[in-house]
């Protein structure tokens, strides 16, 4: 219960949504004098951000098949596995499937993410160039165009919350479907008390998350 001081955490928005505010009421309990900030930032900006010590974490993604690079001076400590599946606009086809989608609209996150890089490999490798009709790295956005018929999306289990999908989803090929979720810290900032408790915190939520 001595840890105090602040520790500045960056999150992606399914993350921030779904696991920090579980975290962050363990560590309210557990080390009430520990101060954390937290801030939304997608992974391609917070990893500079954390070099340049703006953030102490970064909580961070990997699609499949799509390495993100990993600076020298970074060092990553595995969350666990989030599994993405396809969200059919409504009204689709019975039995519809990724390949079926060829001429339908599409909601992605914009061009130089890693999730829009693996979703269009996905589409190609579907045999179909996507019909990007709506960009957003706002992923709720992403779902409420797929409940009101407009889009279809790749949508992560996080943006679930632990409940049950909400509109039809459609399970893609099994390697394709997970993505891989990490913590990153500065080289050596993985020891600090604090980092150590936010961690655990964490994982604990994600373990927990239904």
């Amino acid at each position: 219960r001595g840890i105090t001081g602040v520790l500045r955490v960056a999150a992606f928005q399914t993350a921030a949504l779904a696991l920090v505010p579980d975290a962050l009421g363990a560590l309210r309990d557990a080390h009430p004098r520990l101060r954390v900030e937290v801030t939304q930032r997608e992974p391609e900006s917070a990893i500079p951000a954390l070099l340049a010590r703006d953030f102490d974490v970064v909580i961070t993604e990997e699609y499949p098949g799509d390495p993100s690079p990993r600076p020298a001076g970074v060092e990553y400590a595995e969350l666990g596995e989030d599994e993405i599946t396809l969200a059919l606009p409504e009204p689709a086809p019975p039995g519809a499937g990724l390949r079926d989608l060829a001429g339908t609209p599409w909601v992605m996150e914009p061009e130089g993410t890693a999730s829009r890089r693996w979703a269009t490999r996905l589409c190609r490798a579907a045999g179909f160039e996507p019909d990007v009709r709506f960009e957003s790295t706002d992923l709720l956005l992403h779902l409420r165009l797929a409940e009101r018929g407009h889009a279809a999306a790749l949508l992560p289990g996080l943006v679930w919350s632990g409940g049950p999908p909400a509109i039809p989803v459609v399970r893609l090929p099994e390697d394709d479907r997970i993505r891989r979720l990490f913590t990153a810290t500065r080289r050596g900032g993985g020891s600090h008390p604090a980092v150590r408790a936010f961690r655990d915190a964490l994982a604990d939520a994600f373990a927990h998350r239904g």
